[in-house]
């Protein structure tokens, strides 16, 4: 997430002829240029618990309307299955982060 600010924020050509594709407006590439990377620099910091709950659950819908504006404009498996694989590596950093970064701690087993 951190590497696609740039891209986002300078307007690139490729990005602003992407979102332009999608039929998304060119604000909501600003919008995710500030909050991609400032949800990557909380998920890396230790602390900010109810911050990473906010990133935790706000980059899925970044990354689940990817995947369908991809998917709905024809796009090949390559292009789409890029946000559905980092789904799955947010979903496995969620459920294995230690005790110490979640906001309430896992009830004990029975």
């Amino acid at each position: 997430m951190l590497l696609f600010t740039l891209i986002y924020l300078t307007g690139s050509e490729q990005v602003v002829s992407g979102f332009t594709k999608y039929g998304y407006p060119q604000q909501l590439r600003i919008v995710l240029g500030i909050a991609k990377p400032a949800a990557a620099i909380v998920l890396l910091l230790p602390g900010f618990a109810l911050l990473k709950e906010w990133a935790y659950a706000g980059t899925p819908f970044a990354w689940v309307m990817a995947f369908i504006a991809h998917y709905s404009a024809g796009d090949g498996v390559q292009v789409w299955s890029m946000p559905l694989a980092l789904l799955a590596l947010l979903i496995v950093s969620y459920v294995t982060r230690p005790a110490s970064r979640r906001l309430m701690p896992l009830p004990a087993a029975a």
